[in-house]
């Protein structure tokens, strides 16, 4: 599947559109003026207005619709929610064209005002949707008769497996899925599934075979047996931007787990890769900067005395980097003022205590109101951390936490912040069984990202910063 091409297609639909739209609405609304015009091209395009329009407004949609996500995963649109998806959008934007571009506008009544509005709106939602069902009604053709489709593993290799392997085969519409092989659970000689499909090896390789064959969509089939390692098996499929899906229990759909996606495909629980809306991905990016900026210009009078603390107060580099694991469990080098003495860690990877005689007295009082913290606002900035996440580790420590807590890999979904709700709640650990003890936070705060849950844990950061609560 060329995503690039569909993607370009979209684009070019909204560009149009939007063309279409603005030309539409800019003869309408000379017409409502007065019909005295001797020519279209009068009307048009000798006004400096319309190629103002034509040249700007269609790029503002399409940034628009980009910020809102509508350019994501374009092979999983569905037509219904496209509808509503543009419905919403067309309000917005409409909204803001008018109330910036047109309310100036000579208007004889405010019926007129509400009459122009309206047949903006119009103009743009039919136009818009019209082209991109166009497209998806297309592209979900060629799902549908198997001419496209995703590529996917199963986890399982039994009967579970087996059975929702025949069904989603024998299904009369294709749901899309390319089946390249299966991973096993359970270690066994033979598997019922290899009658049907490549065995591609055990589930704790299914990073490598994740990447190995480009996968994009994995289904656990695990049988009744194998269900005490479901949480392993997501923990370790989390930090990849697959689409997931489990076979529900009587239980799961009793509860209202499994939601309905379309008529015709088997019944499973899906767990998408994005944890947030990708308009609040981009805000939330948007706010990391802003923050950042804002607390290194307001702070920079703390942050020459913290220097000079440090350069006066112990032998040493006034800056320390270390290499810490962030988003998709890539390394990054953190920045932060050094707290300790030279040469604190010539014995090997080690924890901070409460009385940890590698901290040096001005190190103490920087950590207790983290001042230290100051210099990641930079690493911010460059994009390796948020303002707010969850505190990144060493892969020496991560490694400890994992043997113990698989699902410490969940955090690899998101940047790490400087502040956490595990901060805010816990404070710092001291040794592997406190990271863990902090970590329940870290995964609640996964759970319910937000902006303004980001907001929050800010407003709780300053007041222990200057309560002097840190731990």
């Amino acid at each position: 599947m060329n995503r690039k091409l569909q993607t370009l297609k979209y684009i070019l639909a909204d560009y149009v559109s939007a063309i279409i739209v603005w030309g539409l609405f800019f003869l309408y609304r000379k017409h409502s003026f007065s019909s005295d015009y001797s020519s279209y091209k009068e009307i048009s395009f000798d006004d400096p207005n319309f190629i103002y329009g034509i040249a700007i407004i269609p790029i503002a949609w399409v940034l628009f619709y980009f910020f809102l996500g509508s350019y994501n995963d374009v092979y999983r649109k569905s037509r219904v929610r496209e509808v509503g998806l543009t419905f919403m959008s067309s309000i917005i934007g409409v909204g803001v064209l008018f109330f910036f571009v047109i309310i100036d506008d000579y208007v004889h009544s405010y019926e007129q005002l509400y009459t122009y509005a309206a047949v903006l709106f119009t103009l743009q939602f039919v136009i818009t949707t019209l082209l991109r069902l166009s497209i998806t009604t297309l592209m979900v053709s060629k799902i549908h008769k198997g001419i496209i489709g995703f590529r996917t593993l199963i986890i399982g290799g039994n009967g579970k497996a087996t059975g929702i392997y025949l069904d989603i085969q024998n299904q009369y519409i294709s749901s899309g899925n390319k089946f390249v092989g299966f991973l096993n659970v359970n270690n066994s000689e033979s598997f019922l599934l290899e009658n049907h499909l490549p065995h591609l090896g055990h589930y704790s390789q299914s990073e490598e075979v994740i990447e190995k064959e480009k996968i994009e969509e994995v289904i656990i089939a695990i049988d009744p047996s194998e269900h005490g390692k479901i949480r392993d098996i997501i923990s370790s499929l989390r930090s990849s931007k697959i689409v997931i899906k489990v076979i529900p229990d009587i239980h799961d759909i009793i509860l209202g787990s499994v939601k309905m996606t379309a008529i015709f495909q088997a019944p499973l629980i899906q767990i998408f890769p994005d944890i947030m809306p990708y308009w609040q991905v981009v805000l939330k990016r948007v706010f990391d900067i802003a923050f950042s900026f804002f607390a290194i210009i307001l702070l920079s009078p703390v942050f020459l005395f913290t220097a000079l603390g440090v350069y006066f107060t112990s032998k040493g580099p006034i800056f320390y980097f270390q290499e810490r694991i962030g988003l998709g469990g890539k390394p990054f080098k953190m920045l932060k003022f050094r707290t300790m003495y030279q040469d604190a860690e010539k014995d090997g990877p080690q924890l901070s205590s409460d009385n940890d005689s590698r901290i040096t007295p001005f190190g103490k009082i920087m950590r207790k109101i983290r001042l230290d913290e100051i210099p990641q606002f930079f690493t911010v900035i460059k994009g390796d951390m948020s303002v707010v996440g969850y505190r990144p580790e060493r892969q020496f420590f991560i490694d400890q936490i994992v043997e113990k807590a698989p699902h410490y890999n969940l955090l690899l979904k998101i940047k790490p912040g400087i502040t956490s709700w595990g901060q805010v709640k816990y404070g710092y650990a001291s040794n592997v069984d406190e990271m863990i003890e902090r970590l329940k936070y870290d995964i609640l705060y996964i759970e319910n990202m937000s902006i303004s849950v980001d907001i929050k844990i800010l407003i709780y950061t300053i007041f222990i910063v200057f309560t002097g609560r840190g731990k």
